[in-house]
């Protein structure tokens, strides 16, 4: 017996996923005194900013390649 893929769709588009993922982060890191634990978490928000403007390039209507 095969097991069911699991078809339903996020709740959030990933440009609201990667955003939100972005302010609990930072909202997590500023409750926490210096160290390496929040430098990570801002990292982390750091990289999620970065991968919602990639999102967001990539998924915007830019100049089309022609073959």
């Amino acid at each position: 017996m095969t097991k069911k893929r699991n078809r339903t769709r996020p709740a959030l588009s990933l440009q609201q996923r990667l955003n939100k993922f972005t302010q609990d982060a930072r909202a997590a890191a500023k409750n926490l005194p210096a160290g390496s634990e929040r430098h990570t978490l801002l990292q982390k928000a750091r990289d999620g900013e970065a991968a919602a403007e990639m999102e967001r390039l990539l998924s915007s209507p830019g100049p089309q390649h022609q073959k």
